[in-house]
């Protein structure tokens, strides 16, 4: 009789490592790691060797950075969706598109139940959770953290004991590091000097993307970005496709200490955390889309676009990406993208990104009306029939305090 599966949200680390041992020495699993590569870069060397080395039967590594960047991100992007108005989502952005992955690889490999790594006081085992009973109710989730009966490790060290005793000699020591997430759209800080908000964040030690504004070059990079119904296609002349444009905007953000955040936000667990993001092609982006769309939509779709675009960002950081709400959302949002085409200029200097010119053949700005001089769609006289009905309800209020001889709160 064949062992039941496991498809384990792996990443590399000492957590998932120590896991894979775990969960044969516990549940009799046949383990079978998934990692999901949305641009880590660097942290997905020697994951076979780790993997097989700590007992795993098989391991995938699926490549989804366009998946990620397309269908994920740009919706966001296109949303205007940022979190308690610093966060721009790296993280919770990622959690569905790997979760996706999950369940297509538990399908196909007849997996009972799903594990990740995730901790019992962040917001991933949220994501990640709501993302899995969304998309495959009928398949189990291990959460090894919150099963504080079967899983004794308190740090770093008893996970490393524990790989030793199963003869799993690993890459890791005892050293402290900060608590990282790395993404082809951001990269996050968390623990060490930061766990204090009254300490600076030791950005000499932290920073991975780029500089900050203070070791930027004393000289302007200029950017010119194309986007096709609210979708960016090209950088500086050079046509790509969407993760590409992430990837370039990166570099020229890091050098240019653009998109640094120090923010001490609220997880949907009730605790604050306090972390450092760093997103310079994704801050780039999305100034550079908001920067079309003032230029093309209109008053009274720009007032319902902000609305629900901070709906989105609370919807999304709280792992309800695959929600009847999220998708009417997007699909609003998708509507207001059809005319969202054109070029945008901007200058990078020290941590700022600075509008240089923007044209698009759907923009809304008309010069004769916005000149002081009389254009033939605008008679001044029309302002004043505007006035009186605008302002009506004011002048009746207070000709009714007259007539009740009510003190007007406004004069002394």
């Amino acid at each position: 009789m064949s062992k039941e599966k496991v498809v384990l949200a792996y990443s590399g680390g000492l957590d998932t490592t120590a896991i894979i041992p775990w969960l044969k020495e516990h549940f009799d699993y046949e383990v079978i790691c998934c990692c999901i590569d949305c641009g880590q870069e660097s942290e997905l060397e020697g994951l076979e060797e780790r993997a097989k080395l700590s007992g795993a039967a098989k391991l995938y590594i699926e490549d989804i950075n366009d998946d990620f960047a397309e269908n994920f991100i740009m919706p966001c992007v296109q949303a205007g969706a940022v979190y308690e108005n610093k966060y721009l989502l790296g993280t919770s952005m990622a959690r569905p598109a790997i979760v996706k992955r999950l369940v297509e690889i538990a399908r196909l490999e007849g997996a009972s139940a799903i594990c990740h790594g995730a901790t019992g006081k962040g917001n991933d085992q949220i994501r990640f959770e709501l993302g899995i009973k969304a998309l495959a109710p009928d398949i189990k989730i291990i959460a090894p953290w919150r099963m504080t009966d079967v899983w004794s490790f308190k740090s770093r060290e008893d996970e490393i004991d524990y790989c030793k005793s199963k003869g799993i000699n690993l890459p890791f020591d005892h050293s402290s590091s900060y608590s990282r997430d790395r993404n082809l759209w951001h990269i996050s800080h968390e623990g060490l000097e930061l766990e204090d908000p009254s300490n600076e964040p030791n950005y000499d030690h932290m920073l991975v993307l780029g500089v900050t504004p203070q070791k930027a070059p004393d000289e302007v990079t200029e950017v010119t970005m194309t986007f096709e119904k609210g979708i960016p296609t090209s950088v500086n002349g050079e046509k790509m496709k969407v993760a590409d444009v992430i990837r370039t905007l990166n570099k020229l953000g890091g050098a240019n200490g653009i998109g640094i955040v120090d923010i001490v936000e609220n997880r949907v667990v009730g605790m604050k955390s306090r972390g450092v993001y760093e997103t310079p092609g994704g801050t780039i982006l999305m100034a550079a889309h908001e920067q079309l769309e003032e230029l093309v939509l209109d008053r009274a779709t720009l007032e319902e676009k902000k609305i629900l675009g901070e709906k989105l960002a609370q919807v999304v950081y709280e792992g309800k990406w695959f929600t009847p709400l999220c998708d009417a959302i997007k699909a609003f949002v998708d509507v207001t993208q059809e005319y969202v085409t054109g070029e945008v200029r901007m200058r990078l200097y020290k941590g700022n990104i600075i509008k240089a010119g923007t044209t698009s053949p759907y923009s809304l700005y008309n010069e004769s009306l916005a000149s002081f001089t009389t254009g033939d769609l605008y008679d001044h006289h029309d302002a004043d029939g505007f006035i009186t009905l605008f302002g009506l309800p004011l002048k009746v209020r207070a000709m009714k305090m007259q007539e009740e001889g009510i003190k007007n709160p406004y004069q002394d």
